[in-house]
């Protein structure tokens, strides 16, 4: 398994999102949940490994991820949002997250990339959750689209401490359409001490739940 250098989350890391795509895509069906152990290499062989249910994947001795098999309860899911209502709340809110971004180069969020070279998701709050569009361009990318959003319910640019992704679960009940625009909602699940957890809802324009995911993220400590 390699991550190429354009999927990087932090500069010099792999986006948590599409790592873990990566391994529940060889898990092969259902719902999965990937833990990261390390920050995910870029443009390096690591080695994929089945024991059983569970895939290790590991650069050297040091193991990256690992995944299994899950299901992914995120609870009631919240009413989906109008594809030209989220469109104008980015459109209102996008600076808040953009501009004090701690990862500008996120392949799926940050504000960084040149147009189209990344997701372009910029989750903006609204009410007591937070959206964003999505207009897939490629096949395969629900996983990272389902990641980014749910640091938005627990994390507020350039006032937090940035927070890294360590687990993540979802499932896929549908493919997105290519070209077609989609709504991500995500909320706020808890937190404990310098853990948190968040979830995300994948809606397309007809208001239908295509996805949903599950994260734990941690904050960094200071230095």
């Amino acid at each position: 398994m390699i991550v190429p250098a354009r999927f990087n989350g932090p500069r010099d890391s792999a986006n948590g999102g599409y790592t873990c795509g990566l391994v529940a895509a060889e898990l092969g069906a259902g719902g999965a949940e990937v833990s990261l152990r390390a920050p995910p290499p870029l443009e390096t062989e690591l080695a994929v490994e089945r024991d059983g249910e569970v895939v290790r994947v590991s650069d050297g001795d040091a193991v990256v991820a690992e995944g299994r098999p899950a299901d992914v309860d995120v609870g009631a899911l919240p009413e989906p949002v109008d594809v030209e209502q989220a469109e104008a709340t980015v459109a209102a809110g996008q600076e808040r997250w953009t501009t004090a971004h701690p990862f500008p180069t996120c392949f799926v969020c940050g504000p960084g990339r040149k147009d189209h070279d990344g997701l372009d998701i910029y989750p903006v709050e609204l009410d007591d959750r937070w959206v964003a569009t999505w207009t897939p361009e490629e096949p395969g990318m629900v996983w990272p689209a389902l990641d980014c959003p749910t640091a938005a319910p627990i994390m507020s640019p350039g006032k937090d401490p940035p927070i890294v992704l360590a687990r993540l679960g979802a499932v896929i009940d549908q493919e997105p359409a290519v070209g077609e625009p989609h709504v991500l909602v995500s909320w706020e699940l808890g937190r404990d001490g310098r853990k948190r957890e968040a979830a995300c809802a994948l809606f397309d324009a007809e208001g239908r739940a295509l996805a949903r995911s599950r994260a734990l993220w941690i904050e960094l400590r200071p230095g």
